[in-house]
């Protein structure tokens, strides 16, 4: 999926997010709390408001919500434009009741960040700001125009003007900051639901065809024996009818298939599903086989292999699990899709740890993402060469994403940087992968195992 596809998705689905009861359910609680604080006001603090159109605001709420549960189930999931309208009355709503009672001098006001707030979770972007918009004119305008709070003396209760100007700029500050922080947190937790969805499919595919290339080679393996046998039956019976032209064509024809079916089951079947020899391998034909879709796509991938230091051991035996391949695939190809003319791919241990590091020779990591490297959806500005590079690449940084967490799934840390040029010979960028020993500490002893016993019968 591409940037610009999953804006389009999540941009269709943000306002499906919020179920019409939950709305429902805030406004029951706003319509207790309004009541509450009117009585309040009336009976204990002796205030005289405008009561009767306050508990007339009041009551509209009230008609809305009974209007909603009777016309939609409570399971219902607000469409853009239902949401929109919801909020919109709830802020106009608000707006109207402040103005009865005091505007800007009713301590209340700050209410009005709540649908707000609301809105940047779960409205499109354009409505979010349009009811941001207007929830600052209805703020400004409560800030100029509202009926005074009088007490039982006939004083007005009125903030000092610099306090009312502080509390109208509160506000309207609060509406952008929050506005803007609560739809970016939101953004940012539904972008990473997405992109560990992804590594999880991810992970399935990879783990769905090494179980298929397992049975593969069992299924191979299991049809070696009636195979061989027809092409020595068929081999016999070509001497038997040499003299019919038609019946010799027969038999050789069953003989070329039968050979054809055997090496196309024996090329198929690249790893027996039992074979400890297969299952565990040497992290060098671990890390060509993740490079091997990539090894013919006009970049040269240079391989560079040894210990660190002579105390380093023998060669590292690890498993081959499904997210350790994915995962160096996903970098190889990275640095594949950038590099200019080649890829080193340096493999080298010591006696704690094990490393594989991927450099290329490109133009490296941006610095305005290079801090960011590893998270989901790390967008950045691309210029004319990186669409004519890669007219698919949307800079999502998903794939980097899912390599990271699958190889820090097997143990391993990630390292993003950009090589200096005065070392390697060459700019670019430069990803280490570091397991403590290897990926599976288990794995570093004897690949086939103990030797077990069978019974000829």
């Amino acid at each position: 999926m591409s940037g610009t596809e999953f804006e389009m998705f999540e941009e269709r689905q943000r306002s499906n997010w919020v179920r019409l009861r939950t709305l429902v359910t805030l406004r029951w609680f706003a319509v207790l709390g309004q009541t509450l604080a009117l009585i309040v006001a009336v009976r204990i603090f002796d205030l005289k408001l405008e009561t009767g159109l306050a508990a007339m605001t009041i009551g509209a709420s009230i008609i809305v919500n009974l209007f909603s549960g009777f016309i939609y189930p409570e399971n219902k999931r607000l469409k853009e434009r239902e949401a929109f309208l919801m909020l919109t009355f709830d802020i106009v709503q608000l707006s109207v009741l402040l103005f009865l009672t005091g505007g800007l001098n009713n301590p209340f006001a700050m209410l009005l960040l709540a649908p707000v707030t609301i809105a940047a979770t779960v409205l499109h972007l354009g409505s979010t700001v349009l009811l941001g918009t207007a929830a600052i004119i209805l703020t400004s305008i409560l800030s100029q125009f509202s009926l005074p709070i009088v007490t039982a003396n006939g004083v007005s209760l009125m903030l000092p003007v610099l306090f009312q100007f502080g509390f109208w700029l509160a506000l309207v500050i609060g509406v952008v900051f929050l506005g803007i922080y609560a739809r970016q947190v939101t953004t940012e937790m539904h972008n990473m639901g997405e992109a560990l969805l992804a590594t999880q499919l991810a992970l399935s595919r990879e783990q769905k065809l090494t179980d298929l290339g397992g049975v593969v080679a069992a299924t191979a393996h299991e049809l070696g024996t009636p195979l061989a046998t027809i092409m020595l039956v068929s081999g016999e019976l070509r001497a038997e009818v040499a003299g019919d032209p038609e019946l010799t064509e027969d038999v050789n024809l069953i003989h070329a298939q039968a050979a054809r079916c055997r090496e196309i089951l024996l090329s198929m079947g690249r790893a027996g599903k039992d074979d400890r020899q297969i299952q565990n391998g040497p992290i060098e034909a671990l890390v060509r086989e993740a490079a091997e879709p990539h090894a013919d796509r006009g970049k040269s991938i240079n391989y560079h292999v040894g210990p660190e230091d002579i105390s380093a051991g023998k060669h590292p035996i690890v498993p081959r699990r499904p997210e350790i391949v994915h995962g160096l695939r996903n970098l190889i190809q990275n640095a594949v899709d950038f590099s200019e003319s080649s890829v080193d791919v340096t493999i080298s241990w010591t006696e704690t740890e094990l490393r594989v590091q991927i450099s290329d020779d490109g133009a490296g990591f941006p610095a305005s993402v290079i801090g960011r490297i590893g998270d989901p959806f790390v967008r950045r500005r691309r210029t004319g060469a990186d669409t004519k590079k890669r007219p698919g690449y949307s800079g999502m940084g998903l794939g980097l994403f899912i390599a990271k967490t699958l190889l820090e799934r097997s143990g391993a840390r990630i390292q993003f940087r950009n090589a200096a040029r005065h070392i390697y010979g060459h700019g670019g960028a430069v990803i280490e992968v570091i397991w403590p020993h290897s990926p599976q500490s288990d794995a570093t002893g004897a690949a086939l195992g103990d030797n077990e016993p069978f019974q000829i019968h």
